[in-house]
């Protein structure tokens, strides 16, 4: 966070539902000077930014306006990695931002309203075929994520440009980035010490074998759920429309991504897993195990939730 944003008027725990009359105005003034405001419709997924559909009389008619109300420099940082993937993963248009925050108004970005539903809502259909097409979509698109490299592993700042800290540098970075997770106040609240312990063992357990990923420096979008993939019905497929939520991208293993994707509380979602794991490793080829059905491909969504 910039210095001093804390103490801003705008910064909130919680992002907002509403917004200010002069805030709409002042944004559509610098946006689109020749659109008015016809609705405005709070969109509720937003867990630490305010996202809202705005219809306009005037092109561009619909669009999301993204109120960062949790850290200003994330805005810049969303922006600049679209812009490096946009061409080659599937992501909302960008059509006007301003990133640059003030005591009493936030950054905020406008981009083109996507058409689709989440991968979500996807997986509640139930439909088998429906489901099996958008895994192999999803999968597809995430090894496409891998194909953008970095000089080394960290936390991606605006640029894109790396920021390492003392996790990421020397031996055993993901067991050490379990642990340092696993100390966190907040998911100290919600598990058992047990359940603590056993995840820090299996992780060590397997740390030669994590060990193969820690030479890879690539995209990691850091949140690929279901959530945040937007899917769309085209000739009977259910292709990828959008990638959501840059926020929380690092520089890293791509199998990170693969781990947060993974969910084994259903037979449905194991289903779904099965399909997008084997999309990947046929298009990547890497696992650092000795296959896609080896026992150790399952400590990634340990990983991940830890």
């Amino acid at each position: 966070m910039i210095a001093g944003a804390s103490e801003a008027r705008w910064v909130r725990p919680q992002p907002r539902r509403t917004i200010p009359a002069g805030f709409i105005d002042r944004v559509l003034r610098e946006a689109f000077p020749r659109s008015g405001l016809l609705n405005l419709q709070p969109l509720t997924d937003g867990l630490r930014n305010a996202n809202f559909k705005l219809q306009l009389d005037a092109a561009p008619n619909l669009v999301v306006l993204r109120i960062y109300e949790h850290d200003p420099s994330l805005c810049q940082k969303e922006i600049d990695l679209i812009q490096l993937v946009a061409g080659s993963i599937p992501v909302p248009e960008a059509l006007y931002a301003d990133a640059r925050p003030s005591e009493s108004m936030p950054p905020f970005a406008l981009s083109r309203w996507v058409e689709g539903i989440s991968f979500r809502e996807v997986l509640r259909s139930g439909d088998a075929r429906v489901i099996a097409s958008a895994a192999n979509a999803a999968g597809q698109t995430l090894a496409a994520l891998g194909h953008f490299p970095f000089p080394n592993l960290g936390w991606l700042a605006p640029g894109p440009k790396v920021v390492q800290d003392a996790v990421q540098v020397g031996a055993n970075p993901i067991p050490r980035f379990v642990d340092f997770c696993l100390a966190s106040p907040n998911l100290q609240r919600r598990t058992t010490v047990e359940l603590r312990d056993r995840i820090g063992a299996l992780v060590w357990s397997w740390s030669p074998q994590l060990a193969a990923a820690h030479h890879e420096a690539r995209l990691v979008h850091g949140d690929f759920g279901k959530r945040n993939l937007l899917m769309s019905s085209v000739g009977g497929n259910w292709p990828v429309a959008a990638v959501l939520d840059w926020e929380f991208a690092v520089s890293g293993s791509p199998l990170a991504d693969l781990a947060t994707s993974c969910d084994t509380r259903s037979l449905r979602v194991q289903s779904l897993n099965r399909i997008s794991r084997r999309r990947i490793y046929r298009l990547e080829g890497r696992c650092p195990t000795d296959g896609a059905n080896s026992p150790g491909c399952w400590i990634w969504p340990f990983c991940a939730r830890a």
